[in-house]
C-alpha cells in the first residue's frame, strides 16, 4: 500500500467550519418560523370561580337519524312533514334552538343530507353534530 506523506511536517492549523455554519442556518431558520408563534397571544375570557353562570341559549332541538330513514325528535319517531312543521315553529321563535344532530352508524347518507337540508331550509342555521 501506497502512503503520501506530507511534505511539511506543520500540523493543519485550520478548522472545517461548513458544517458549523450549515447547522447554524438550519437553528436560525427554525427560530424564525417558531418565534411568532410563541409571541402570539390568544386571549381567552376564562370564567372566574366566584361567577355564577348562566346559560341563555334556548335548549338545543335534538335530532337523530337511524338507519331505515327514521328520524327522531326529541325521543319521538316523526315523518318528514312533522319534522319540516316542527322545524317552521322553531325557526319562527325569537330564538332560534340550536340543532343538536345524532346520527347512528348505520344511517345512510342521502337520509342526513335530507334532514340537514331540511333543517337549513327552514332558516336554522346551527347545527351541532353530537357523538353519543
Amino acid at each position: 500500500m501506497a502512503f503520501s506523506a506530507r511534505l511539511d511536517a506543520a500540523p493543519i492549523s485550520g478548522i472545517n467550519v461548513t458544517p458549523l455554519v450549515d447547522v447554524m442556518l438550519v437553528l436560525l431558520i427554525i427560530f424564525m418560523i417558531s418565534a411568532p408563534v410563541v409571541a402570539h397571544k390568544t386571549l381567552v375570557d376564562l370564567p372566574s370561580p366566584n361567577r355564577s353562570f348562566v346559560d341563555l341559549r334556548p335548549d338545543p332541538l335534538r335530532i337523530t337519524v337511524e338507519r331505515g330513514d327514521m328520524v327522531f325528535v326529541d325521543g319521538m319517531l316523526v315523518s318528514e312533514p312533522v319534522l319540516e312543521k316542527q322545524l317552521a315553529i322553531a325557526a319562527a321563535r325569537s330564538e332560534k334552538p340550536p340543532i343538536e344532530l345524532h346520527v347512528r352508524d348505520d344511517a345512510a347518507y342521502e337520509d342526513v343530507a335530507r334532514v340537514i337540508a331540511t333543517v337549513k331550509n327552514q332558516g336554522l342555521d346551527t347545527i351541532d353534530f353530537a357523538n353519543d
